[in-house]
């Protein structure tokens, strides 16, 4: 099992849509992430940055941010543009980062 973790950010005011998006996530996406191997994913916000920050657990050789190429990810990458730094295809900027301690 592989840990995961990056961050992305959050446009000014928008954290209770965000959480209501997520809170509302589609079944379909929801399955795609778990037939990946994707699991434990959580996602807790900066609120005085507005930065993201996703951790998950990946049982394979890749996480969500692999999955960009299938249209349902697309979809949501298009749902979420709105509230969110995005980059010209709609996915999230997102900047992956470094393990420097883990205790079990």
């Amino acid at each position: 099992m592989t840990r995961l973790a990056f961050k992305m950010h959050l446009n000014e005011g928008q954290k209770q849509e965000y959480i209501k998006r997520h809170n509302e996530i589609w079944p379909e996406l929801k399955r795609l992430l778990k037939d990946a191997g994707v699991s434990e994913y959580s996602i807790f916000l900066d609120e005085e940055t507005n930065t993201l920050f996703a951790f998950q657990k990946v049982s394979g050789d890749g996480g969500s941010q692999d999955l960009g190429k299938t249209e349902i990810v697309k979809k949501w990458w298009k749902f979420m543009a709105d509230i969110m730094v995005v980059n010209p295809d709609n996915s999230p900027v997102s900047v992956p980062l470094e393990e420097v301690f883990y205790m079990e």
